[in-house]
């Protein structure tokens, strides 16, 4: 597997920089020890309740762009502390991210509390998903009864003659992807749900090309 090294202090004092080697010498070791391929080592010098951190958002394009599967990290308070802390997990159950711990040296596990919040977090994001796509379902059906013809709003025929261009929504793509943070499979998978047959990479491309227009 390919593996992301996240190391963090607290403080830009010199005296801790001895601290983020310490911690990336050590996740190395763990990731020779499971024969991983380290891709990127990122070392932060912030606060583990900061969110805004170039390290973290770094992180999480490398995986929401599966150029890695799996996260060392030398202890569960080295990603965050408190909601951060919660909040980033959470990101990372949804992108499928395998965490392993150096002060452990096995899989991460979270304690029985967080694993508790997370649970419910994963809950209240469910039915906010399934609000949302019934929302857009009865507008749809909406406009649909009142005229909307669907194949009127393709754009680009021209340019793949012989294949069908699909049509779906790319407005609710652009805001589900920019305002949600959800990734382009979870996007796939919510259109699917609405009855658009369409892969993750064809959201992908479709979002690109308008944000180029």
């Amino acid at each position: 597997m390919k593996a992301i090294i996240y190391c963090r202090v607290s403080t830009d004092k010199k005296t801790q920089e001895s601290s983020l080697e310490r911690q990336k010498e050590e996740l190395l070791k763990l990731a020779d020890s499971y024969h991983f391929t380290v891709i990127d080592c990122i070392q932060e010098q912030a606060s583990g309740y900061e969110i805004d951190r170039d390290g973290i958002f770094q992180m999480l394009d490398c995986f929401s762009e599966n150029r890695a599967d799996c996260l060392l990290i030398q202890d569960e308070t080295r990603l965050g502390r408190g909601n951060t802390k919660i909040a980033l997990f959470h990101q990372l159950t949804k992108l499928n991210v395998s965490i392993y711990s150096g002060l452990y040296k096995d899989e991460l596990e979270l304690s029985e509390a967080d694993s508790m919040v997370l649970q419910i977090v994963s809950i209240v994001e469910e039915y906010q998903r399934r609000i949302h796509n019934t929302k857009i379902k009865r507008g749809m059906r909406k406009a649909i009864e009142d005229g909307y013809d669907p194949s009127g709003n393709l754009k680009n025929r021209d340019k793949a003659p012989g294949k069908e261009r699909k049509y779906f929504p790319i407005e609710e793509v652009v805001r589900l992807r920019e305002n949600n943070q959800m990734t382009f499979r979870e996007i796939a998978n919510t259109l699917n749900g609405l009855g658009y047959d369409v892969s993750k990479a064809t959201v992908h491309r479709r979002y690109l090309e308008h944000h180029k227009t």
